[in-house]
């Protein structure tokens, strides 16, 4: 959902740059193309939804503490730990999520199913082989349930020692607030029901290597998902820093620039012609970024143009790897000494995830951005396929696309090609086509959003396979 109008934040930021561009004078460098003025008959339907805003006003911050709270309770989830005890472990942990989702379920006549998808792993961080598995409800779309929408936390946690799985390792925020985000999505949007399938879960495995998110990546591929969005949150809920700075209105959303599984043939077409910062999981950051500007009060998404931080990762991934659009949502200001620490005090300072590092407020509109993501993903129908876009020596731009089901029409976007978010739009109404006229191809990037009847609009998707929210695979023959 691209984001318009700008805030006032933002047109103060343009207003000083532009005194400093007028004290620049004769230095300033030449304005950019203005868009054109492009004529339409119809803007479309409004799209601005009341229903999301009731969904926002339903996420509890007590139902956050309370989830958290008991994870903690179970003195480590490391993924090695005991598995047979009720009340220590991973296993204690697994299974009272599972309970979770069961009584939520059973708060809305049984609108969840629970399934818990595993496999035996071992590797570097697995020395012998171990059941990995995570807990996951499923809420199945009414019209087009293999379309899904994913979020997920990882239940596992750790000390410093990442082979140490007998420690007190209560990962309060890295991740319990990443599964507790989940749990809460769940309770509140289970009272809906959706065109697509949501899919909330707690996956294991994550500090040994990713494996839950492999996991469950896999399950998606064996039941036939199309994976829309996988909103992988991780680390969600501190806001102060080891500095002391405290940054309590933003939240960071990482996206991979071009694929994971882009092809060398299509590496090329795109070195050639654009789409290195128009990969599916980059538009699907911009649509979360529009979903904070348009929703959220004094709360913004920070797009960062990477898969994760810098020599990070996280469960994600395997998503990437596997074709399907992802992203990492994560705190706008980390304390590493609340991350992967034994727990002590030394020099003065405190170490160790406990749970008073948990902004429960903070968390909170976390978990509204991802409830209200996914809601509007879920309601609105599936991004357009086989978009293109021509208009070599010509002043005018064409773009076409393969129409989906539940749009009414289509909505194209362009913008300037230093531009972080979409700029412009025109309603092409039930057309499976759009010519831009005097908008010349050179000089913009571009896209095509599907929109519903009542106005939910799907991610932008970028021409060709680069913006693809499908995998594409090379063309057959030479």
């Amino acid at each position: 959902m691209p984001q318009r109008p700008r805030s006032v934040r933002s047109l103060s930021v343009l207003l000083l740059a532009g005194v400093a561009l007028h004290s620049a004078g004769a230095w300033a460098k030449p304005a950019r193309p203005e868009a054109p003025v492009v004529e339409t008959s119809a803007v479309g339907p409004v799209d601005d939804h009341p229903v999301l805003r009731e969904i926002a006003a339903q996420v509890d911050p007590a139902q956050l503490h309370a989830t958290i709270e008991k994870l903690v309770s179970f003195g480590t989830r490391h993924t090695l730990s005991d598995t047979g005890s009720p009340d220590r472990g991973i296993g204690a942990a697994r299974a009272w999520v599972k309970s979770r989702f069961e009584a939520i379920s059973k708060d809305c006549g049984g609108c969840l199913t629970v399934v818990t998808p595993a496999q035996a792993v071992s590797g570097k961080r697995v020395p012998t082989p171990t059941e990995v598995m995570d807990v996951v409800a499923v809420l199945k779309g009414t019209e087009e349930p293999q379309r899904v929408i994913v979020i997920a936390g990882h239940l596992d946690s750790r000390v410093t020692d990442v082979m140490n799985a007998t420690a007190d390792a209560p990962g309060a925020n890295d991740d319990a607030s990443g599964v507790a985000a989940a749990i809460e999505a769940a309770r509140v949007l289970s009272r809906h029901k959706f065109r697509a399938t949501l899919v909330f879960a707690a996956l294991s495995g994550e500090e040994q290597g990713l494996l839950g998110g492999k996991v469950l990546a896999d399950y998606a591929k064996e039941q036939g998902w199309q994976v829309e969005a996988d909103l992988n949150n991780d680390i969600v809920g501190n806001t102060q820093g080891e500095d002391g700075v405290v940054d309590n209105t933003h939240v960071r959303v990482f996206s991979e620039g071009t694929k994971a599984v882009e092809t060398l043939k299509q590496a090329n077409q795109r070195r050639y012609s654009g789409g290195e910062v128009d990969s599916p999981s980059r538009n699907l950051a911009r649509y979360m970024d529009g979903i904070s500007t348009r929703y959220l009060d004094n709360f913004s998404v920070r797009m960062v143009y990477r898969t994760d931080r810098f020599g990070r990762g996280g469960d994600q991934v395997p998503f990437l790897e596997a074709g399907f659009p992802a992203v990492r949502v994560t705190e706008a200001h980390e304390n590493y000494t609340r991350q992967h620490q034994d727990l002590r005090t030394e020099g003065g300072v405190r170490y160790g995830d406990t749970i008073d590092g948990v902004d429960f407020p903070y968390l909170a509109q976390v978990t509204r951005l991802n409830a209200l993501t996914m809601a509007s993903l879920a309601w609105a129908p599936a991004p357009p396929g086989d978009v293109k876009v021509e208009g070599a020596l010509k002043h005018d731009t064409t773009l076409s696309w393969s129409k989906v089901p539940g749009a009414v029409g289509y909505r194209a976007w362009w913008r300037d090609t230093l531009a972080p978010t979409w700029q412009h739009d025109r309603w092409a109404g039930d057309a499976a086509t759009v010519t831009l006229p005097n908008v010349v191809i050179d000089d913009w990037f571009f896209g095509v959003a599907a929109v519903s009847k009542d106005g939910y609009a799907s991610p932008v998707v970028y021409p060709g396979p680069a913006g693809s929210f499908v995998a594409v695979p090379d063309p057959a023959g030479p």
